[in-house]
């Protein structure tokens, strides 16, 4: 597989790289649910639509365990790749698959055993309950399939495969895809029909990414690796805001469902309509939702490994791409809801249907009223992720929980106590004009805080190189050194300049070289890594003579000065030097196996 460099690739391509199969992975799980949506919708009708709407509050509670478990790793594991901390990153690893499993199964147990009881809490009208139990009861026999491989492909994306977690999720929505229509319009099988094409789908899914743990790359682990870890506790902390995302969405559906079915009963849409009308226009809405979300989620190993190794100069370059694109899509999406609603909504439901003028009619007031400001949605969706990239979990949290519970349900309970059923509809765009300044608040301040961790660092660094200038070099000598690999050359050169203030040469000369002979950085650095520990004492490159050529005018150039050169041939080079001292450092081989291994991430075979 190739790696992906988080530290140096550009930002623009690194989002390409994480972002697109993200989105895609996060539209794939929402089509899930739509395509059941659509297919329920056309060959079901209204009652259909309400059931799986009803049992969708199930689903977002295994997305939140997902998440909370997932994407809990995924900056977890981002940050100590960051911080060079490949162990604590294994750990990490190990904990989050085992407890994905642990918590899928006792979730399936708790859903089975207490559906009827949650199928009401959720808003079920007495028309729609059978279909509602009918649809669930089979939806979380497929709930450990969704939660593992959710959870894991999040790992995948933070391990750099974003296309193979955006893989595993595409196979199993072209499976539910296929079998929706077979088994709905067919077989005749009804809310059944389409649960059942879902859960086969999750399965092939969750095969795929429990494939992928053999080859993760960026540790290497172990059966004995997958044990429950203290750092699970890190991990959970850092997906908290997750979790309370989709827990406060959970509270959004379970609060609109029952304002739904209560007031839609005392007005000309009764209870079913009103509740099946939610239903289709939170799908279209999860269309949306997946694709800020995708990009937010798609830059958290990105922020965070560069958060981890101290580069916040790419953390706020991120930051800013992230918000721009996710506002450019959040504008594209609310103009296309406020101007083509009837035409959306239409694609689930008949015409034919006895309740289709009714339905349609709530359904684009629907659109104009509590989606009519809704791109201000992906600014306040957005930084709940970066932010919890960055490690500020309460702030994450804050975030998460402004909108939907601070905000909009004591909003619509309120409001819909006053005007009814449209009461609801009124809360959504005040919920999100004054959030948008709540969120624009905490996002400003991390950013400023950003900015100051990047001018002390620059600060650092300044002073180090303006001490450094000031200081005069303890001896007039050139240190030429020469080793066998694997026996400590570079850190042994590293000492002796750091102990007599002398420059030092090793990497450098790399692109002092390409400037000389006009190869590239790339040939030459790999020629080099050819040459082998002989030819370190040979006086001619046989390889390339240019190479040798540039490097030896270069070399001869910086030896006007004190300083320490590690390779090249500079002891050949400059052999007629008088102030020249040439060192060569070899050991045993156990010591140089053991210092690859350490060092340069070598396995031992």
């Amino acid at each position: 597989m190739k790696t992906i460099n988080l530290g140096n690739e550009k930002i623009s391509r690194l989002l390409l790289t994480f972002s697109i199969p993200c989105i895609i992975s996060m539209l794939i799980n929402s089509i899930y649910n739509i395509v059941d949506q659509i297919f329920i919708g056309q060959g079901v009708g209204t009652i259909g639509n309400a059931a799986t709407n009803v049992i969708f509050p199930l689903v977002i509670i295994c997305n939140s365990i997902a998440g909370l478990i997932g994407n809990g790793c995924s900056a977890e594991v981002s940050l100590k790749l960051g911080e060079g901390k490949k162990d604590e990153a294994k750990k990490s690893i190990g904990s989050a698959v085992v407890l994905l499993f642990i918590s899928s199964i006792i979730i399936m147990i708790l859903g089975e055993l207490f559906l009827p009881i949650l199928v009401n809490l959720f808003g079920c009208s007495s028309n729609v309950f059978k279909s509602a139990i009918d649809y669930g009861r089979i939806i979380l026999i497929g709930a450990p399939f969704m939660i593992i491989y959710s959870g894991i492909s999040s790992i995948i994306r933070a391990d750099g495969s974003p296309k193979y977690s955006m893989f595993c999720l595409l196979a199993g929505a072209i499976i539910n895809l296929i079998l929706d229509p077979i088994f709905i319009l067919v077989f005749n099988m009804g809310v059944k029909g389409g649960a059942l094409a879902t859960i086969i789908g999750q399965l092939v899914s969750f095969i795929i990414a429990i494939l992928y743990l053999k080859r993760i790359k960026s540790v290497k682990m172990t059966l004995k690796d997958y044990k429950l870890d203290k750092s699970v506790i890190k991990t959970l902390s850092l997906g908290l805001s997750s979790f309370i995302t989709q827990m406060t969405i959970l509270v959004l559906f379970v609060v609109m469902n029952n304002l739904m079915t209560q007031y839609g009963a005392s007005s000309k849409f009764g209870s079913d309509i009103p509740l099946s009308v939610y239903g289709v226009i939170s799908k279209i809405n999860s269309i949306y939702v997946s694709c800020i979300l995708g990009i937010s989620i798609g830059s958290q190993p990105i922020i965070g490994y560069n958060y981890g190794a101290g580069n916040y100069k790419r953390v706020k370059e991120t930051l800013r791409k992230v918000l721009s694109i996710s506002l450019i899509i959040g504008i594209i999406f609310n103009l296309i809801i406020v101007f083509f609603s009837k035409e959306v909504v239409s694609i689930f439901i008949t015409s034919s249907d006895s309740n289709y003028k009714l339905f349609m009619e709530f359904a684009v007031d629907f659109c104009h009223i509590f989606l009519v400001i809704c791109f201000l949605n992906a600014f306040e969706m957005c930084t709940s992720i970066v932010v919890q990239s960055l490690g500020n979990v309460k702030k994450a949290t804050l975030v998460s929980f402004t909108r939907q519970i601070i905000l909009f349900t004591p909003l619509a309970l309120i409001f819909s106590n006053i005007y009814g059923l449209y009461g609801a509809l009124y809360a959504g765009p005040l919920a999100d004009g004054i959030c948008f300044f709540v969120v624009l608040f905490i996002f400003t301040s991390e950013y400023i805080k950003l900015g100051k961790l990047e001018n002390k660092t620059d600060e650092s660094e300044l002073n180090l190189d303006t001490v450094k200038s000031n200081i005069k070099p303890a001896c007039d000598v050139i240190i030429t050194i020469s080793r066998e690999y694997g026996s400590g050359g570079r850190y042994v050169g590293k000492l002796l300049a750091e102990s007599l203030n002398l420059k030092l040469y090793d990497k450098e000369l790399i692109n002092l070289a390409t400037k000389e002979s006009g190869l590239s950085k790339d040939y030459i650095s790999k020629t080099e890594q050819k040459l082998t520990n002989s030819m370190q004492h040979n006086p001619y490159y046989n390889n390339d003579d240019k190479i040798f050529i540039a490097e030896a005018k270069v070399i001869k150039k910086i030896a006007k000065e004190p300083c320490v050169i590690i390779g090249r041939c500079a002891d050949y080079i400059l052999k007629d030097y008088k102030n020249k001292i040439s060192i060569f450092l070899y050991t045993s081989d156990d010591n140089k196996v053991k210092r690859a291994i350490k060092y340069y991430n070598l396995e031992s075979s």
